[in-house]
């Protein structure tokens, strides 16, 4: 039975609100006012250390998102209404809630991603795999408790994820309180970074394709799925409208921020798009942009460029909500249950909406993330995130009773590490203490193993936050640039 007031619910952590009117606004309060929102807007999404502020950021792609995601709530909700009315799925008082939660929920998407987009993610995972894991070995564990644990967090600590790093962002390095309807509608994947990937064919093998939370957040997701009656490698629902959203925001973003950075032209990008749809037959994608494409050229230069995208953008957008939209009413026990192991935009492979967009993204990939200037950018981006970790791994070579005296301010005789603690950010390390004060000593190699993953959360914590000019910033002080 669907019966959305078991899923939009005041419950949060502290102090939960009187009223859902109440909730809901708190919620977008804390969210718009987090300092881990603002830093969105100094993060990249394909260039980055870009200063042409029309190229989108972290945050201009999260607004777009939030709108998009929006867009779709309010249809869902309208359809449902014609169709069967809102009481069926008790969402009559919920309506802003659902539109809310989702708008909302694509303003966090992207919140713990770190510095300089995806590509840091794979250097951040290369960087933990070659120079933590011989630490990771040297702990000593004799009871398969404890080889059990080390194997766990061995997967973990080499899992790094910003949709993981999201949930840890909102509930521990933020503490933003946020009600337990938001934060799980966060969780785009269900999977541990301590468990294994399903294989292809297994159960919730497209949701369990990434990780969604970190052994350090388990408790904590497992705590929230009792309570909304989610169950395990389940969905909220709400998260499927805000990964619509996202694939959707995709669509022209990074070809139209191409043509403003030069890379490619307005006639190229015409060229290419009415090649490949030729080459692949198809035919809806083509009609979009030829009508949008020779009604832009009857305009002056400069604007051609804009008329064009903002024309596509309009059609592409509108068609595919509703194609979404459709998909998600047809299939809406599934997705309210959260067994729906398929992104909305993926699930009819024959549809020509499926074809159009994945005929942009192949675009996309040859002539944009392939291109010589854009790998040149991810090539520092290695180099300041490798640089960052070599700077900071003294923190992690320390034992526990080391680590301990350098958070009380006594000497130590790394004196390295003495300094390098200061640089890292207070709230940081309340998050680490927190986690710390949970842990038991009367087994000390667990406590040992334990605390040592937590630290590596701590330096994880701070690379990862950084936006990318700090992160430039911090390379170069500590490498002595001037």
């Amino acid at each position: 039975m669907i019966d959305y007031s078991k899923k939009i619910t005041l419950d949060r952590e502290f102090y939960p609100s009187k009223t859902m009117d109440i909730s809901i606004e708190s919620d977008r309060g804390r969210i718009l006012s987090s300092p881990a929102f603002r830093r969105l807007q100094k993060r990249t999404q394909v260039f980055a250390l870009e200063l042409n502020a029309s190229i989108r950021t972290r945050l201009t792609h999260s607004l777009e998102v939030a709108q998009n995601a929006r867009f779709i709530s309010k249809t869902i909700l309208s359809k449902l209404k014609e169709k069967d009315g809102l009481g069926t799925y008790h969402l009559e008082k919920l309506e802003d809630a659902f539109i809310s939660t989702a708008e909302m929920t694509s303003l966090l998407h992207d919140i713990g991603n770190p510095p300089f987009g995806h590509f840091a993610e794979q250097t951040i995972n290369n960087w933990l795999s070659k120079n933590l894991l011989e630490i990771l070995d040297s702990f000593s564990a004799i009871t398969q408790e404890n080889i059990d644990l080390k194997e766990m967090i061995k997967k973990d600590i080499c899992n790094y994820d910003g949709n993981a790093q999201a949930i840890r962002v909102i509930g521990k390095l933020q503490r933003l309180n946020l009600s337990y309807t938001q934060i799980l509608s966060v969780l785009k994947y269900t999977r541990g970074a301590f468990e294994d990937k399903p294989l292809i064919g297994e159960r919730f093998d497209y949701l369990k394709k990434k990780p969604g939370y970190y052994y350090s957040e388990k408790d904590f997701i497992k705590k929230i799925q009792d309570i909304l009656e989610v169950e395990e490698g389940c969905r909220f629902p709400i998260t499927y409208i805000m990964e619509a959203a996202d694939d959707i925001s995709y669509l022209t973003a990074d070809l139209e921020d191409s043509v403003e950075k030069g890379i490619l032209t307005l006639d190229e990008v015409y060229n290419l798009i009415k090649k490949e749809c030729e080459k692949e037959n198809e035919h809806y994608l083509l009609e979009v942009i030829q009508e949008r494409y020779e009604k832009a050229k009857e305009d002056d230069e400069p604007y051609q460029f804009n008329m064009f995208f903002t024309l596509v953008r309009a059609k592409l957008v509108t068609s595919l909500v509703y194609h979404v939209v459709d998909i998600f009413i047809d299939n809406h026990e599934a997705i309210f249950n959260g067994s729906f192991n398929y992104a909305l935009l993926d699930y009819d492979k024959k549809s020509k909406y499926y074809k159009a967009v994945e005929i942009l993204g192949n675009i996309s990939m040859k002539y944009i993330y392939q291109n010589k200037h854009v790998q040149t950018l991810e090539l520092k981006c290695f180099s300041i995130i490798n640089g960052l970790l070599n700077n900071y791994k003294p923190l992690l070579e320390l034992n526990h009773l080391d680590f301990e005296k350098l958070l009380k301010d006594e000497n130590i005789d790394c004196f390295i590490s003495m300094r390098l603690i200061r640089r890292i950010s207070p709230k940081q390390i309340v998050a680490y203490k927190n986690d710390i004060n949970k842990l038991k000593k009367q087994d000390l190699d667990s406590y040992k193993i334990l605390e040592w993953y937590y630290r590596v959360r701590l330096i994880i914590d701070y690379i990862s936050g950084m936006t990318d000019d700090y992160a430039l910033e911090e390379y170069k002080v500590l490498r002595a640039i001037n």
